[in-house]
């Protein structure tokens, strides 16, 4: 959670905008990698390939080869305990190319998308067993199965039946399938097998039986249970209250369970939209004043300006507004020095002291 410090207290984003969130301990990996501006012949049919539904479209495709791949120090998993190749093994990245393509997904991919690595994660399918001590899925599988399952399905199979329960649960019968057969194709490199250690693996079969089990009832149970009831958790009691009402409601109520499932979801939607909104604004805030309090540090210079701006210092690197503040600064400071440059040329008088060394 971001800080402000003002003053001698130190307020956060929670205590502003009265946010509920846990404590739980966060895992952070950092990897080394570099930029390949080429694409990697590893992959070199993924451009060509036949697509029967058009997706993704050219000018996708063509961006994506345009910015080539990265290679990050991470050794194959075979390879970790052995002394030289665990240090000197490397590996494709195609996390540009995944940016690119999961950009031009639909709503409803993105919502399923999402979904399915909240199953996986509550359901602990992506964490690590205490038997085998080893994962049986992971994200990256999620993100595989959708990639694949949206260049595979025509557009009419995500909305024709707007239905997400039934689109995750069929997702989850293909990613058994995948278990069973000990086959998860990488979608960009074609002779890379994800599920390679899965071969005759019991505790594959075992994970893969499971999502097969998964009927549309049960996951519209979890649905409502282990979802919506943790994101209600994190809402105003009024929230909690319209769930509470549909949890206490004999069958009998049918009906009105799902009214006040309805209103419950309408109003965690509106809460979110309106958290969205002052959060935009609060972190709007705090990128502008930790970059001003950055400037005020250091003397007022075009390098430090585009410095800021290439790194991508400030808080918020992808938000317009905070770009368009960053850019109006340069300008106006490029503006400024320019000025300088033509008084203490024409009249010999320096109004301003600013050092202004050459850009590279």
């Amino acid at each position: 959670m971001k800080q402000q410090n003002i003053g001698k207290y130190t307020l956060s984003a929670a205590d502003l905008l009265g946010l509920r969130y846990d404590n739980s301990c966060r895992s952070v990996d950092n990897v080394f990698c570099m930029r390949c501006l080429l694409w990697p012949p590893q992959a070199a049919d993924w451009p060509t390939r036949h697509r029967y539904y058009g997706w993704p479209d050219s000018a996708t495709v063509d961006h994506v080869v345009s910015n080539g791949c990265d290679v990050v120090g991470v050794a194959h998993r075979l390879c970790r305990q052995d002394e030289r190749m665990g240090k000197h093994q490397w590996r494709l990245s195609f996390s540009r190319a995944e940016i690119a393509v999961l950009n031009s997904w639909m709503p409803v991919q993105q919502i399923v998308y999402h979904m399915l690595r909240m199953f996986m994660k509550t359901e602990r399918l992506t964490d690590s067993t205490s038997n085998s001590g080893s994962a049986t899925l992971s994200n990256y599988n999620i993100k595989t199965l959708m990639l694949w399952a949206c260049e595979l399905k025509p557009r009419g199979w995500w909305t024709h039946d707007l239905n997400v329960v039934r689109i995750c649960v069929e997702l989850l019968h293909t990613m058994a399938v995948w278990l069973t057969d000990a086959r998860c194709q990488h979608y960009f490199i074609n002779d890379c097998n994800l599920f390679d250690q899965f071969e005759k693996s019991h505790i594959a079969q075992v994970t893969a039986n499971r999502l097969m089990s998964i009927t549309r009832a049960w996951f519209c149970q979890w649905c409502i249970y282990d979802y919506v009831h943790k994101c209600a958790k994190l809402c105003p009691s009024s929230v909690l209250s319209l769930l509470a009402d549909f949890s206490t409601k004999m069958p009998s109520g049918a009906l009105h369970r799902v009214d006040c499932l309805q209103h419950a979801l309408s109003a965690v939607v509106k809460w979110r939209q309106d958290m969205l909104r002052q959060l935009t604004a609060f972190n709007f805030w705090l990128a502008v004043n930790s970059f001003m309090r950055a400037l005020s540090c250091e003397p007022l210079n075009l390098r430090l300006c585009i410095r800021y701006m290439r790194l991508g210092l400030v808080l918020q690197p992808k938000s317009n507004q905070v770009v368009h503040f960053v850019t109006a600064s340069v300008l106006l400071l490029g503006a400024c020095l320019q000025n300088s440059a033509r008084l203490t040329d024409r009249r010999n008088v320096g109004c301003f002291s600013y050092n202004v060394p050459t850009v590279q």
